[in-house]
């Protein structure tokens, strides 16, 4: 059996394209490959996962773990905290909590860059994203346990290193290079990404809240063991794993590298972005628990519930940006993915702007609150599609599954500077804090507006090398 042959599975309308990219016509899922349905839901249950710690993570160790009743009963956490303290300088309980918030979504990040080699070189992303997804699930039962907190910590991110990079990695093998659906897959994606996200805080956030912390945590290990059987019953629509097993593979040529080199530089503004619209899951919901009313009748809506929000308006945020893209592209004016995120940063600079002048009111109303989420939610739809869209349009194929982990490696370090940047919450107030925040993005579109024209032509160097050696294969066939 050919790879493009295992690659389609043998069912009815997928039919194999004969370019060795292992892609297939199969457009069994709303048009798309089947596999698409069972990443995008595999997908949808590990952002469960991620966004109940993002919703917990703070709050359980600024209002419960960190007391001083409850801080000895953790293993390691002195040395910890010293080892803190000794790089960064002397912490108060929230810049603590708001440190260890940053380091844990930055490491989370970082450790894609391993799991991009075992799934390219070593195990193949199959079997690397199932080990992934247990030891995810390990690492969130395990926090129901105080004392191992710091290895439930390391259990995330070693697992959801082995995991990332490589489910991205495989949609992106779903389609051939020239397939004008991978952008609008990428929103797919993103959208069971979001469903996610906002059923995190509604379920795991509340069990936290109302329950007990570790409720909530357990939750999220019961939905990542769903992702899991998700993701292992769809296998048979995957691409198929092709591991360099000893073999040398060829080197990437000039023009390649400049392809890889224009990726790169799309990452710096990716990280300021990152260090800014993630402090809505940070900082935000702490600022939020006392300064916004969100007394409803008689109900107080729990803090975490605003995040549900979130989710859903990100959804209908996508939709929107596919609308407009569809529209645009019927008249021949769809901006390039580049400038779709550019839009996307002033979008979100624009959500901070708003809040920081909501934050001057002496109690904020919950309105107030919902439309900074209601504007941020937008940006999503305008900067994770295409910039995903462009890694896996123009990456070379040997170096694809890294260069998602590098992209995952850039908004890691926008979790380093927000973790940073929490420090100065405290001193500066929440209103300047958040017009700080939002220097960030509008650097970040400043840069993608300005050299928009030079990433364009950089990114396509490489389209010359890859047309050759198709050229080439079809002669030698």
């Amino acid at each position: 059996m050919t790879i493009n042959e295992a690659a389609a599975g043998v069912h009815g309308d997928t039919v194999p394209i004969a370019d060795g990219s292992g892609a297939t016509l199969d457009r069994g899922f709303f048009g798309h490959p089947r596999g698409l349905g069972f990443l995008a839901g595999t997908e949808m249950w590990e952002r469960f996962s991620f966004y109940s710690m993002q919703s917990l993570l703070m709050l359980y160790m600024a209002k419960y773990l960190l007391l001083p009743e409850n801080e000895g009963k953790v293993a390691g956490i002195g040395i910890y905290r010293s080892v803190l303290e000794g790089i960064f300088g002397p912490m108060t309980n929230l810049a603590l909590a708001a440190q260890t918030f940053g380091l844990y979504s930055g490491f989370i990040l970082v450790t894609p860059l391993i799991g991009a080699w075992l799934g390219d070189r070593v195990l193949g992303r199959t079997k690397t994203v199932t080990m992934g997804a247990l030891l995810m699930s390990a690492g969130h039962l395990t926090m129901a346990i105080e004392q191992a907190f710091l290895l439930a910590l390391l259990l995330l991110i070693i697992g959801g290193g082995l995991f990332i990079s490589n489910l991205a990695a495989q949609i992106g093998g779903l389609y051939a290079p020239d397939d004008t659906r991978r952008t609008r897959a990428f929103g797919i994606y993103l959208m069971a990404v979001n469903v996610g996200a906002l059923a995190a805080p509604l379920i795991s956030g509340t069990l936290g809240e109302r329950v007990g912390w570790h409720w909530g945590f357990g939750a999220a290990g019961i939905g990542m063991l769903i992702g899991l059987a998700s993701y292992l019953s769809g296998r048979r629509h995957f691409p198929v794993d092709v591991i360099a097993q000893g073999v040398k593979r060829p080197p990437l040529t000039k023009r390649q590298w400049q392809s890889v080199g224009g990726l790169i530089l799309l990452y710096i503004p990716k990280l300021f972005f990152f260090a800014a619209v993630q402090q809505a899951y940070g900082i935000m919901v702490l600022w939020a628990d006392t300064a916004v009313d969100r007394k409803v009748g008689g109900f107080e809506i729990p803090v975490t519930w605003a995040l549900t929000a979130d989710g859903i308006l990100t959804i209908a945020g996508i939709f929107v940006a596919n609308s407009i893209w569809a529209k645009l592209a019927e008249k021949g004016n769809e901006p390039h993915d580049i400038r779709k995120i550019g839009i996307a940063n002033l979008i979100a600079a624009a959500s901070f702007l708003l809040i920081a002048a909501f934050s001057l009111m002496a109690q904020v109303p919950i309105y107030g609150w919902l439309l900074f989420y209601l504007v941020l939610a937008f940006s999503y739809g305008w900067n994770d599609p295409p910039a995903r869209a462009l890694i896996a349009r123009y990456a070379p194929g040997s170096v694809n599954g890294m260069m998602f982990a590098l992209y995952s490696l850039s908004g890691a370090l926008g979790f380093f500077l927000l973790g940073w940047l929490g420090r100065f919450y405290e001193p500066l107030g929440p209103t300047k804090y958040f017009l700080l925040t939002a220097t960030l993005p509008i650097a970040g579109a400043m840069m993608l507006i300005i050299f928009a024209h030079p990433l364009e032509r950089l990114l396509a160097r490489g389209d010359a090398d890859r047309d050759d050696l198709k050229k080439d294969g079809d002669s030698a066939g």
